[in-house]
């Protein structure tokens, strides 16, 4: 097809079929390639219902045509690359359109036992602007998203609410989904729509309507109450989860039915763009804490880890991150490369200050995992007297830790966390990184049976160099190994330890994945997660809001081992990582 001449009868945005740019945007974050037909970079919101209507009118004559929605390509799980139509937000509908203070009301973010949050603010955006273009003017009002991921200085908020990303806050403050106001999309009949959560008398008006909006609505209430018993006993037993469609969280039971909130947002935010095409969004923003600091809790050993998360959860931390003794390790062997950038006396300083931990190792040994523990305040005095409340309460385990002075020493164990594995990296010749088992989720109760007997799986393949660091609050941990894509054993060994490691997680009721989502790398694997009822009804789901398939195909339904081994990046393919 000539999308050229085709595409410029009604398309005002850029339409491209350069080789380069289809080299480009035939990867992301992911171990995946595949290569588009043509790139388009949309102008505004008309312009994405003409394509998707042109889509729709050529799709029987032309059944491969399909749209993948991209912002900043940051997806780890392949959620942002296709083989038809990519189309790039980034160049022109990048647009904050207001930020804003507002009074203060209660959310409550969807997982168990959370406690509701204080909203104070709301954005307006577009998808394809950047976090680090966005955060800026929210601080300017004292504002945050709170959802926002490590690698906040390279994604964009329309990947955030694809993947309904999270990241070192959501401990108290949940996913990005929680704090989805609104949405524009645009379904597959190629007409704009504005979804909201609804009162269940608003419900019934929107079922009446004969277009498609009403459809969605009338079809996916009629599934949750046909289903509930399903869907309710399906749902895993976590903090957060980011695998299939988040149907749990869609109809709100209230205390009257004039409380009853009914959100297909909840569906759409980490659909990955498999549903329609969110051309813009409400953000529900939270106040930045004013001030924080960090305790650092050395673990030699694991087998009272449950109980010691449980109890530091009850002090109520603003967050619970983790890293493993190879992190530490790898941090000690480059420590040269942690100084750089320092100069003279900021590196006498830095250098300096990890005497506590050189200490630690002569007397004691490295640690098997380092907790950071955070807690937020109005006044230092304040925080100062909640991690002394911590030091307290976790001394019946005489555990080595320390509550750091300041926010330049509480840093170094930030950049353990954050750049060790860039360390590595770069220092480990002829491999890249391979997120495939990178997202696991299981509750913190399960952690000191859990952890072992992944050390135990992972040990199986002691030519794969890892790490493991996450978010310990909520039993979160992100395994990312370097692999050698030249290795006619790389692929089988993908497929063998997602085998292992899934069905260790499914054992003790986990999710697959917290933040990343599904993508090319796990949709295949959801039929382990959710068994065969759960994966028809997100069949079900998919031809409720697109039956014709135009929507980013093979991701969250329909993908396929056989789509892992044929997309596999080939050794000289370039790749980025980021991590969360």
């Amino acid at each position: 097809m000539d999308f050229q001449s085709e595409l410029k009868k009604f398309f005002k945005g850029d339409i491209d079929t350069n080789d380069e740019t289809l080299s480009k945007y035939s990867h992301d974050a992911s171990i995946f390639e595949m290569r588009p037909q043509v790139v388009v970079y949309p102008k505004d919101s008309e312009d994405i219902q003409n394509l998707v209507q042109w889509v729709n009118d050529n799709k029987s004559a032309h059944p491969e045509l399909s749209i993948t929605a991209r912002a900043a390509g940051t997806c780890m799980s392949g959620g942002s690359i296709n083989e038809s139509i990519v189309m790039d937000f980034m160049r022109y509908m990048n647009k904050l359109h207001e930020v804003k203070r507002v009074a203060p009301y209660l959310i409550t973010p969807a997982f168990p036992n959370a406690t509701q949050c204080i909203v104070t603010g709301e954005a307006i955006v577009e998808p394809g602007i950047f976090y680090r273009d966005f955060e800026p003017e929210t601080l300017k009002l004292g504002l945050v998203l709170p959802s926002y991921t490590a690698s906040k200085s390279v994604n964009a908020l329309g990947g955030m609410i694809g993947n309904n990303s999270a990241g070192e806050l959501t401990l108290r403050y949940g996913q990005t989904a929680d704090y989805v106001r609104s949405l524009n999309v645009i379904l597959s009949d190629g007409h704009e729509y504005v979804f909201h959560p609804i009162t269940r008398r608003e419900l019934y008006t929107k079922i009446t309507q004969v277009d498609l909006e009403g459809q969605v609505y009338k079809k996916i209430f009629d599934m949750i109450k046909e289903n509930e018993l399903l869907i309710k006993s399906a749902r895993p037993m976590t903090s957060k989860n980011a695998t299939g469609y988040g149907i749990w969280n869609v109809f709100q039971k209230g205390k009257t039915d004039d409380e009853d909130i009914f959100d297909i947002n909840r569906i759409i935010v980490g659909a990955q763009g498999t549903l329609g095409i969110a051309t813009k969004a409400t953000l529900a923003l939270v106040d930045k804490p004013t001030t924080s600091k960090l305790v650092v809790i050395f673990l030699t050993k694991l087998d009272k880890l449950g109980d010691i998360v449980d109890t530091i959860l009850t002090t109520k931390p603003l967050t619970v991150e983790s890293y493993d003794d190879k992190t530490f390790k790898i941090a000690m062997k480059f420590f040269k490369d942690f100084l750089k950038t320092k100069g003279f006396w900021n590196t006498i300083k830095f250098g300096l200050s990890f005497i506590p931990e050189f200490w630690m190792i002569l007397t004691g040994g490295i640690p098997k995992l380092i907790l950071l523990v955070e807690y937020d305040g109005k006044t230092a005095e304040d925080v100062q007297s909640k991690c002394q409340n911590l030091m307290g309460t976790i001394a019946p385990f005489a555990l080595n830790s320390r509550i750091t002075k300041n926010e330049k020493e509480a840093s170094k164990y930030w950049d353990m966390r954050r750049d060790s594995f860039a360390l590595l990296r770069k220092h480990v010749q002829g491999r890249r990184t391979a997120p495939f088992i990178d997202d696991i989720i299981v509750s913190p109760h399960v952690l000191p049976e859990f952890l072992p007997k992944l050390q135990a799986i992972l040990n199986e393949y002691p030519d794969i160099i890892y790490t493991i660091a996450g978010h310990a609050g909520n039993g979160n941990f992100h395994i990312i190994p370097l692999m050698d894509f030249n290795s006619e054993k790389t692929i089988p060994e993908i497929l063998e330890l997602s085998d292992l490691v899934y069905d260790l997680v499914v054992g003790y009721k986990g999710s697959i994945s917290a933040e990343h989502n599904d993508g090319l790398v796990r949709t295949p694997y959801l039929v382990k997660m959710y068994g065969d009822q759960m994966i028809a009804l997100f069949k079900q789901i998919k031809m409720i809001f697109d039956p014709k398939n135009i929507f980013n195909p093979k991701k969250k339904v329909g993908g396929t081992i056989d789509d892992i081994r044929k997309y596999v990046q080939k050794p000289d393919a370039p790749h980025m990582t980021h991590g969360s």
